[in-house]
């Protein structure tokens, strides 16, 4: 270990920087943030690190370094291009035994300045000691993907029960196990829906009867187009704590492989006249799991109140007083348009979007097509790939353009995305010639025009990218 790693108070403490430019800027950001009394030397000093200093109540000198600048100094950043005052800052400090950091020169330092995952009062700090900065950068960007921010609120909040816990629990192991319940269940759930006041009267509660209850609960989760990298850190966060994972046909198989290796997975996919567990039996397995004490991560494609029937499972849960959150997700209007380079909107060619769903709880398809084919507007039809020969002859009927732009994107923003792009009176004889299959979403619209020179996702080579 070349630095033992330490958590230094700076409250109200002298600190020298020494440098006026991005570097010095950046540092005194930390400093100030700290609540340190931050003194600059420089000869040029730019004009918004002057400001933060200042308001912080430092000192900016504009000038030269000198060695009287170290007295009662309790901390000292060198960040110069100067290599010749940056030794010469070292050697006084080290001589003055003052804790000294030298951007980006570790045989100078005798403090190495971490990356930082800001969750106060909760801070993590990492370090490759100097020898790789961006490694170090890198790993913080991992964890704080895994880290949400309202850690630093559930840390407030064990902080203002501390001694009432410590009063309640006599025994220290008897202690960390009531913690380590409180903080990974649902008290720390109300913390990070936002809900701190009954986190609170949870905390309290669970002190006076001297236990936590970790009972069941349901996680409706919307789980994105399919990209795995479009799940929220929510969504990821609950899925992993999940006993039970319901999941959807339309879930990538790479999301599910995200749960525990030891949570149990069961499968309630539905496609058009074959369904899996019909829903009322979804509902009712939601409803068994929790009540056995379960976390029950329910996965649904896309977003779960968009077409995804996540109302009525809600509907049931609430009814039987199941405790539940609902994360939402991208839909795939969102996500499946973004990457075919569609914008849903755009000032030139619609001014709004429809999102609307091919087929009725009768498998009709009686839509309100004088509003659908009024023009300046998209229209996006979900689960509309059966009924595409009508949906094109209806609007059509009732006044879109028969050359009006039509797209079918099949299993958007994943490695098998395919578009098809058309009009409402070629596409049914296209696709005799250019098959798509389920899941397929449908975008009509003079907005689809522009996939021809915004299509990035299929034109997208990292080879070709400058690092």
């Amino acid at each position: 270990m070349d630095f033992l790693p330490l958590f230094t108070d700076l409250r109200n403490k002298p600190c020298l920087l020494i440098g006026g430019g991005q570097v010095a800027l950046r540092k005194s950001r930390l400093l100030c943030k700290a609540g340190a009394q931050v003194r600059l030397v420089s000869h040029e000093i730019l004009p918004e690190l002057s400001s933060l200093v200042l308001n912080a109540g430092g000192e900016c000198i504009r000038g030269d370094y000198g060695d009287h600048l170290l007295d009662n100094v309790f901390l000292v950043i060198a960040a110069t291009d100067d290599q010749a005052l940056n030794s010469r800052v070292s050697a006084a400090c080290h001589q003055r035994n003052i804790p000294v950091n030298v951007v980006d020169d570790p045989a100078l330092c005798s403090v190495i300045l971490p990356a930082i995952i800001d969750r106060s009062p909760l801070i993590i700090a990492i370090s490759s000691g100097g020898k790789s900065p961006v490694l170090a950068r890198m790993m913080r960007s991992r964890l704080e993907a895994s880290i949400p921010a309202a850690y630093g609120r559930l840390g407030n909040l064990a902080s203002q029960f501390r001694d009432a816990v410590k009063e309640r629990f006599e025994n220290i192991e008897d202690r960390r196990h009531f913690w380590e319940k409180a903080l990974q269940g649902p008290v720390a759930e109300m913390v990070f829906a936002g809900n701190d006041k009954a986190a609170a009267t949870m905390l309290e509660d669970a002190i006076k009867n001297g236990s936590i209850d970790n009972g069941g609960e349901v996680y409706l989760i919307g789980a994105g187009p399919g990209d795995p990298d479009l799940m929220t850190f929510k969504a990821l966060r609950l899925l992993q704590r999940a006993d039970v994972v319901l999941y959807d046909r339309l879930v990538a198989p790479a999301i599910v492989d995200m749960c525990r290796k030891d949570a149990e997975r069961v499968y309630v996919g539905k496609a058009r006249s074959d369904h899996a567990v019909p829903q009322q039996d979804i509902n009712s397995l939601l409803v068994k799991y929790a009540r056995e004490g379960k976390k029950v991560a329910r996965l649904k494609g896309g977003d779960p109140f968009i077409f995804g029937r996540g109302g009525e499972e809600i509907e049931e849960l609430a009814q039987h007083k199941i405790p539940f959150q609902v994360v939402p997700g991208i839909t795939a209007a969102a996500g499946c348009a973004s990457y075919a380079g569609i914008p849903l909107t755009h000032r030139d060619y619609a001014q709004s979007v429809r999102f609307v769903t091919g087929h009725l709880k009768d498998n009709s398809i009686n839509l309100p097509w004088e509003e659908l084919a009024k023009p300046a507007q998209t229209v996006v039809f979900y689960m509309g790939l059966i009924g595409l020969p009508s949906i094109c002859e209806k609007l059509i009927e009732f006044g879109r353009p028969a050359d009006t732009p039509i797209a079918l994107i099949q299993q958007g923003t994943t490695s098998d995305q395919k578009v098809v792009v058309a009009t409402l009176a070629t596409m049914v004889e296209k696709l005799k010639h250019e098959p798509v299959r389920a899941p397929t979403l449908i975008i009509v619209g003079e907005v689809v025009k522009l996939r021809e020179k915004l299509a990035w996702y299929e034109k997208y080579d990292l080879t070709k990218v400058d690092i």
